[in-house]
């Protein structure tokens, strides 16, 4: 499971930008250009949101400036009517309208013959309300908010440590997040131009930059440190071809999402042990999770102290699992686990509660004495300690750089079969969080060199362009804009070399085999396609079956059936379990009641298992 600090909401045109502004302080706190987040310190609330992004030049007369404050009037022009802020003129079409359920529903209704009795109509209307409730009312999108959360520890330790070092620490945040808006301006915003379809081709070409709008928040909703800015990137772009206004391409943002995770960790990292001195160490997050990275010197007790809402969060999930266990008989899949975990997440959230950072801050220091670490006994002591070199780009070698892009190429194909470039700038930002860099230029020079070393290390499935293009339909980069850019579909020659193994056993036919009367003998409370599925895999004689279903046909069921068929002939003990990571491992062991591994026995390639993960994926 990846941990992102950086997440994602989509926000409704309308008034869905209405939640950013309810926790702006209020009263006298009309803020001024150039105040800090500091100034707030006494005002119940938080700081009005300013202006970010390179699109700013193009609205109005050009007067806006990144850190201008953001008005209520300017913020429900362009978020809720899709208009420039300071004029009110459209920027672009205006936002689609949808008609919403209650509407659509009410629409049918009214055409429902007049003939009909009360019993029909009931029972008309009853299938028109199931039918709307199924479908997905359709929403304009006005921006997308992403939100940026420091890690724990800096939260902590920002909460705690005296005025001048908080300051240091937001101004690096706020850099950091500069740094993120940079790569997606540079790497992600695009817009699409032309028609689809067989007679028409859609070109993704670039813009001029995004219009964002950033807010600060102190702490969580259980009141709890939590550093963390809302950054809502505008649905409102500028087409550098022909300076029109259109809608920003909202996939690229989501498959970036979790590299530009990964590189606010990074660049944070960078900007702290840079202006502060800190040390960072590896934190275990629980068992399949990437490690994650906190300061040293932040007691590990007081992390825990001021994670009341994950920890809520992590109960009331593991309520809903074992109901989810009890309901069906095995563990929730991976997809179902983060439903699950959503679900918790809304069930558990209580309402925001407006306070001031100063009424915040006394009682944080009031818990961390609680528990027996005052800020004043180590607050101080995290800037004391030897930071490792901060180096620059030309400090590591092409060696050093095709050594850690080959280790970038193993890891992501252990976790997938195919992948693109944004799956591994995420994974060698990972790689390459334990070095400090001396700037962002330098991590992000380093950075696409191993990404471009990873790219070359792959096998590349997108098959190349086969028509000229000519250069007015081509990128900086030589790239055509008819086709996404980081689209590319990469994988390796081991998971081909795998698959290939892995089709020669699914045709090879000397495998053991259970009758089908033992089967049938064990195969009661089953339905007829389950007892025809097991049937099919335990008569086969392949050494390799496959059994696919979607989610809630019963495949943990049929199988646990067949591992009892299997056994009651073979012996206790002569099925064992394959999953691709530990904790699959430890789920599909306990659904099946069986020993499983996440590799054959006797497997010693360091490379990925990947017929270890192709086995266990029923």
């Amino acid at each position: 499971m990846v941990w992102v600090t950086v997440s994602m909401r989509v926000m409704s045109a309308g008034a869905g930008y209405r939640y950013l502004l309810n926790s702006v302080a209020v009263g006298d706190a009309v803020r001024k250009s150039g105040r800090t987040l500091v100034d707030y310190y006494t005002v119940e609330g938080c700081p009005p949101g300013r202006w970010l992004g390179s699109g700013l030049p193009a609205l109005g007369s050009g007067e806006l400036r990144a850190g201008d404050v953001v008005t209520e009037e300017q913020v429900a022009r362009l978020l809720g009517q899709g208009r420039d802020p300071l004029t009110g003129e459209p920027l672009g079409r205006a936002y689609p309208q949808y008609r919403s359920r209650a509407e659509r529903i009410a629409d049918r209704v009214a055409e429902l013959d007049d003939g009909l009795d009360d019993d029909a109509r009931t029972a008309a209307i009853e299938r028109i309300e199931a039918e709307e409730s199924r479908r997905r009312s359709r929403r304009a999108v006005a921006g997308f908010d992403l939100t940026f959360s420091v890690p724990k520890s800096v939260s902590v330790w920002w909460a705690l440590a005296d005025e001048a070092t908080r300051a240091v620490i937001v101004e690096a945040h706020h850099a950091a997040i500069r740094d993120v808006i940079d790569v997606v301006e540079g790497e992600v915003a695009v817009t699409r131009m032309g028609a689809s379809g067989p007679e028409g081709a859609v070109a993704h070409v670039p813009v001029t930059g995004v219009v964002a709008a950033a807010f600060d928040h102190y702490d969580s909703r259980a009141g709890d440190p939590q550093l963390h800015t809302h950054v809502v990137i505008a649905n409102k772009v500028r087409t550098v071809l022909d300076g029109r206004w259109r809608s920003l391409d909202s996939r690229p943002v989501h498959a970036a999402m979790v590299a530009l995770s990964e590189h606010y960790n990074a660049v944070l990292a960078d900007r702290l042990t840079d202006t502060l001195g800190v040390v960072w160490h590896q934190r275990d997050r629980g068992a399949d999770r990437n490690l994650g990275w906190e300061i040293a010197g932040v007691p590990e007790e007081l992390l825990d102290a001021f994670s009341s809402r994950s920890a809520g969060i992590e109960s009331a999930t593991d309520e809903l699992v074992a109901d989810y266990v009890a309901a069906h008989g095995h563990q929730p899949s991976a997809r179902a686990m983060i439903k699950l975990r959503q679900q918790a997440t809304l069930a558990t959230r209580p309402d925001k509660a407006l306070h001031s950072l100063a009424e915040l801050t006394e009682r944080w220091c009031t818990t961390a004495t609680d528990h027996k670490h005052p800020p004043d006994t180590w607050a101080s002591q995290v800037l004391g300690g030897r930071p490792q070199q901060q180096l620059h780009a030309s400090d590591l070698s092409p060696v050093v750089l095709e050594g850690i892009a080959a280790t970038v190429v193993e890891v992501v194909g252990e976790r997938r079969s195919t992948w693109r470039r944004w799956n591994l700038h995420a994974e060698a930002t990972r790689q390459l969080m334990g070095v400090r860099f001396a700037s962002t230029a330098d991590r992000e020079t380093v950075l696409n060199a191993v990404v471009h070393a990873a790219e070359a290390a792959s096998v590349q499935l997108t098959p190349p362009e086969l028509a000229a293009v000519p250069a007015e339909l081509r990128r900086d980069d030589g790239t055509s804009v008819l086709r996404p850019r980081h689209a590319t579909v990469f994988t390796s020659a081991e998971l081909l070399a795998a698959e290939d193994r892995l089709l020669q056993l699914s045709r090879t036919t000397h495998a053991p085999r259970v009758p089908a009367v033992t089967v049938v003998h064990h195969a009661g409370g089953l339905d007829d396609d389950q007892v025809a599925a097991i049937e099919q895999v335990a008569t086969s004689g392949r050494v390799l079956d496959v059994l696919v279903g979607p989610a809630g046909a019963g495949k943990t069921t049929t199988m646990r059936t067949l591992r009892t068929a299997w056994e009651h002939l073979y012996g206790a003990g002569t099925v064992l379990g394959l999953a691709p990571s530990a904790a699959a491992a430890e789920v599909l062991g306990a659904d099946l009641e069986i020993d499983t591994e996440t590799r054959p026995r006797g497997y010693t390639n360091s490379r990925p298992a990947a017929p270890a993960s192709a086995l266990g994926s029923w």
